[in-house]
């Protein structure tokens, strides 16, 4: 018998993504760091709000995300679960329309305005195109998501980001996956005069050959590819229908099975 194992690209057992919400001005030096040390995050922005001095304007948006992944936060950031149905499909459909207008591709992720929602809310957003969102609050586990629509992060960072580093560095039990997701306010660096905090923790989760670094639709969209895997009854070959390239570990040994093809495994 074989033992296979999903993998992360490259063979790699863990993953790193953030996530920043409300677009304000200081994105751009968050943005800076990231792409100093080769991070990536995902930004969710408010299309409806852009005009107010202290967002990133509209005619910056697609340069300054470059790299990065946009995605939504609603129109005008309402508490959403006191909010009628209908209201909430405006609000996030136009909130994809204007942003898609911007950088040119189909926002499918989401981050809860206010943290607010509720069953009902979660159940309409596949209808909207939207295949993720994320929650307020921390898990400090490295666990993968086991429900994308009510995704929590591993950690705000402010609550204990660099021991949670270096316990995530440290992890090397390569029959796991493990994943830190860290979110927050670029904002709130400036309004607790720490920026320090954020570029300790670039330097320090940097240039690691065994972290994949990823926006939060790079790490759905690759779920769903090994997902759509179709390996035979034997285990002797698989097929991977997918575009994309899709790692997995067969007995110990790393394979790349490329997009559209068949490969075999003994």
């Amino acid at each position: 018998m074989q033992t296979i194992y999903q993998c992360f690209p490259g063979g790699k057992h863990k993953v790193l993504t953030l996530s920043y919400d409300d677009g304000k001005l200081t994105d751009r030096r968050l943005i800076a760091l990231f792409n100093r040390y080769g991070l990536k995050a995902t930004f969710h922005l408010n299309s409806g709000l852009m005009d107010q001095p202290e967002r990133i304007p509209q005619n910056e948006i697609n340069a300054l995300y470059q790299g990065h992944e946009v995605a939504a936060h609603t129109l005008t950031h309402p508490t959403i679960a006191r909010c009628p149905l209908s209201e909430v499909a405006k609000e996030i459909l136009e909130d994809r329309k204007n942003l898609e207008a911007l950088v040119g591709y189909p926002v499918r992720g989401l981050s809860y305005p206010n943290g607010s929602y509720n069953q009902a809310i979660k159940e309409l957003l596949p209808h909207l195109g939207i295949e993720y969102s994320r929650i307020v609050g921390s898990s400090k586990r490295f666990n993968m998501a086991e429900d994308l629509l009510a995704w929590e992060a591993t950690c705000h960072h402010r609550d204990g980001l660099m021991d949670l580093a270096r316990e995530f560095v440290a992890l090397y039990k390569t029959q796991y996956l493990y994943m830190m997701y860290v979110w927050g306010h670029s904002i709130d660096f400036d309004n607790d005069h720490n920026w320090e905090v954020i570029e300790e923790f670039c330097e320090f989760i940097s240039k690691r050959e065994d972290i994949w670094f990823a926006t939060n639709i790079e790490i759905v969209d690759y779920l769903k590819a090994f997902k759509n895997l179709q390996f035979a009854a034997s285990g002797q070959f698989v097929y991977n229908p997918s575009v994309v390239p899709v790692w997995i570990s067969v007995n110990g040994r790393v394979i790349e099975l490329k997009g559209g093809t068949q490969t075999e495994l003994e």
